[in-house]
């Protein structure tokens, strides 16, 4: 029995469906797939990171893993920077966005400047603010002495709880203008109607903030806290250049402990393990956030 043209012609654009999406399930294959199951393979033996040569320990690598008070330090470390920096980010950025999006001066020209902590290297970054938080010649130090603020410079960087402080600053500096750019675009989509309503029913600024804006602006910030919070929690390079986990390890996140196990102390399977434990951390905290997201737009 044959069968119709129409289901053919169905077969043929299905055919060519697959044929067109080949390509990008061959590349997420080989930039995700392939790592991460390599990743959960590597943690199953004890291996030596230069030569890659070990033996299979099972999962005796994540019950020593869970058995180390470095591990859960550093864990620690994790939240309290993802917490302190992404909060940061959330409320310097709705802040500006809410003040750049107002008929300012040179507005054109703030939202151009705003950019820049964002676009700015890392390194460069880091090596201009290691020098702003120098106790010996820092220029920080010196406006607090001159103006009698401190009698003694203060190490920002080489003590605690300053070093994790200013790594919470540097981390929303660097990072709050994605929260800008982001809310920004929202806030021009927003209806004049809706603030003209609030108004007339007698709204003030801050009631017409909470009644129109922030509900218009939830959907945005779940996106915002959802990444943000993925790009903080493995966050390596800021953290490493800064601080290098110190003061001892003070600092030291879970990105730091991968890399230190897998190039400081040469334990790829110990590494491996980190990585994925670290994995799962992060996605049991997404499925929390997106499950309480969706049953409060569902209520």
């Amino acid at each position: 029995m044959g069968h119709s043209p129409q289901t053919l012609l169905e077969r043929r654009y299905a055919r060519l469906g697959l044929l067109l999406i080949a390509p990008t399930i061959i590349v997420f294959c080989a930039v995700v797939v392939y790592p991460l199951l390599a990743a959960i393979y590597l943690s199953l033996f004890q291996l030596y990171t230069p030569t890659l040569e070990g033996s299979f320990v099972g999962i005796s690598n994540y019950r020593e893993l869970l058995a180390r008070g470095e591990f859960w330090i550093s864990l620690r470390n994790t939240l309290v920077w993802t917490t302190g920096t992404l909060s940061l980010q959330i409320v310097l950025g709705v802040g500006m966005a809410l003040m750049l999006h107002q008929n300012i001066v040179f507005r054109s020209l703030a939202r151009s400047l705003i950019l820049f902590p964002y676009f700015v290297s890392t390194v460069v970054a880091v090596l201009v603010w290691r020098w702003l938080f120098n106790d010996l010649y820092g220029i920080l130090n010196h406006l607090l002495v001159s103006v009698g603020i401190v009698d003694m410079p203060v190490d920002y960087l080489g003590s605690m709880p300053n070093a994790m402080i200013s790594l919470i600053l540097v981390g929303a500096w660097k990072y709050f203008p994605f929260v800008v750019i982001a809310v920004l675009a929202r806030l021009q989509t927003i209806p004049d109607a809706l603030y003209e309503a609030a108004r007339i029913d007698g709204a003030g600024p801050i009631a017409r903030f909470f009644d129109v804006t922030l509900p218009q602006l939830r959907d945005v910030l779940v996106v915002i806290v959802l990444l943000r919070a993925i790009w903080d929690f493995k966050e390596f390079d800021l953290i490493f250049l800064l601080t290098g986990g110190g003061p001892v390890t003070s600092t030291q996140t879970l990105p730091l402990l991968v890399y230190k196990e897998a190039f400081a102390l040469n334990q790829m399977g110990m590494a491996a393990a980190y990585a994925v434990v670290m994995m799962a951390i992060m996605l049991l905290f997404m499925i929390i956030y997106v499950r309480r997201t969706r049953a409060a737009d569902e209520s």
